[in-house]
């Protein structure tokens, strides 16, 4: 039985560069994987033109890292003839009609799409428990939630299934599960990739990002998925670049902030710990670490909750069962289907959001709540340019806890909000943010560290993730 998807990306291309190996063989294998651990419900759906897909490639381009190398998509980004659910009843038999640019640059670099992962309903949660087809479950232990909203992508590169995949981050849905599962994710700066195609859930947060196994291979996955997008009005005009081009280069002479909060009482002992033997770790090897008091952190929830749930009643306003999706059968008017098809078509959490998103939105309320919110977010995005005035990168835990019992919380609404507290700023601030393994607990489960850098600075942050990643701190 071949393992050949537990090699680097580097290893893989050179096998197949030689022809020892071929596409087919790597699509094979990881459906064969997929299928071995299917009570993981990573994915929801499995591309069942794959194997065709990997057999018509051609000759191997040598200059293409990424050539016939499979990769799974969180499902709530748009894939031509691929059903595209966003965990939801509302979309469950939905199958696009175009893909999302993220998806025409995978196509053009002959990567092979193995299936649509699961997640949080419409991207709302932080377990993945929202989904309407239930939760996948972490690989480390099975009676654990994976994190959300990008649990299955998260769980598919933790369990080896593929060595790549891609998620969505609007309050910290991609380093949260990367945290959870164990390995790195990437926030990019808002703007970097384009967000064309992925369904929207607050679209002044939402952000598509990589998830892999090692610092470099999400650096060199990041590589191909930016640049400006005429199609999305918020795609930055930042050339390509190469964010590996750091990465081997000394650290010495960086100077790092630790904000105070990421070192409160509402991060576990056993996290902070480590976070402490890192700091001295990159203090021995020539880097300024200081801690810094920040104003705002304490109150980005609050703001993620007014923010997201307002900007989420309006963009999910057009699942009313008209255009597409699922409709309410046994209806008398059209005010009625509208009504059905929104009350059943939607689960609890993502009506809950809407609800009070509508509220937020609604009259005098969108000055009260709204618009002070925007408010405050802005000076929170200004609080951390003055940090960055002094500091070159921002660290701390990504995570207060490890992952919980999938059976834990499950009546608590607050819980999803917290479980996010310290991820949360970035999206606000519009930053890019990494998380990557950091040590497991006594129970042996994983957690993460958050580097957090200047806009569109992600190859300082590679750079740094990928000095700790090769170096050991105990």
């Amino acid at each position: 039985m071949n393992n050949y998807l537990d090699l680097s990306l580097e290893e893989l291309h050179e096998l197949l560069v030689k022809k020892e190996i071929t596409p087919l063989d790597l699509v094979k294998e990881a459906k064969r994987r997929i299928e071995e651990q299917q009570d993981l419900n990573a994915f929801i759906t499995i591309n069942d033109k794959a194997l065709e897909e990997a057999q018509n490639l051609g000759e191997v381009e040598e200059d293409n890292l990424f050539f016939g190398l499979p990769i799974a998509i969180k499902d709530n980004i748009m894939t031509k003839d691929l059903r595209t659910t966003c965990a939801s009843k509302m979309l469950e038999n939905f199958i696009p009609i175009y893909d999302a640019t993220v998806i025409e640059k995978i196509k053009e670099k002959k990567m092979i799409i193995i299936g649509k992962t699961n997640m949080d309903e419409f991207a709302m949660g932080s377990t993945s428990r929202t989904s309407y087809f239930g939760a996948p479950k972490n690989p480390h232990d099975k009676t654990k939630i994976a994190g959300g909203s990008s649990g299955g992508s998260a769980v598919c590169v933790a369990a080896n299934l593929t060595p790549l995949a891609l998620g969505s981050d609007t309050g910290g849905s991609i380093r949260q599960p990367a945290s959870y599962t164990g390995i790195v994710g990437m926030k990019p700066t808002y703007g970097r990739i384009s967000r064309y195609g992925l369904v929207a859930f607050a679209s002044s947060l939402d952000q598509i990002g990589p998830m892999t196994r090692t610092v470099k291979e999400n650096a060199q996955l990041l590589s191909i998925l930016v640049g400006k997008d005429n199609r999305d009005l918020t795609s930055s005009n930042q050339k390509e670049e190469d964010f590996t081009r750091k990465i081997g280069q000394s650290i010495q002479g960086l100077k790092v902030a630790v904000p105070t909060y990421f070192m409160s009482d509402i991060v576990s002992k056993e996290i902070k710990e480590a976070i402490k033997k890192t700091i001295a770790y990159l203090e021995k090897n020539g880097v300024t670490v200081e801690e810094v008091e920040m104003k705002y952190l304490d109150k980005a929830v609050t703001l993620y909750q007014i923010i997201a749930m307002g900007e989420a009643s309006s963009n999910l306003a057009r699942f009313d069962g008209v255009r597409y999706g699922f409709r309410a059968d046994d209806v008398d008017s059209v005010e009625e289907m509208y009504t059905k098809t929104r009350q059943l078509g939607f689960g609890d959490e993502v009506k809950r959001r809407i609800m009070v998103g509508s509220y937020l939105l609604s009259g005098e309320n969108a000055k009260i709540y709204y618009d002070k919110a925007l408010s405050i977010r802005d000076d929170m995005k200004k609080e951390f340019d003055r940090v960055f005035q002094t500091y070159d990168l921002l660290i701390g835990p990504t995570t207060t806890t490890t992952a919980y019992g999938l059976e834990e919380n499950v009546d608590d609404p607050m819980k999803s909000f917290l479980d996010d507290v310290l991820v949360i700023p970035v999206n606000m601030a519009g930053l890019p943010s990494l998380n990557i393994p950091l040590g497991k607990s006594q129970e042996n489960m994983p957690f993460g560290l958050q580097i957090i850098g200047k806009a569109f600075d992600e190859a300082t942050i590679y750079q740094l993730g990928a000095f700790l990643e090769g170096g050991r701190h105990e």
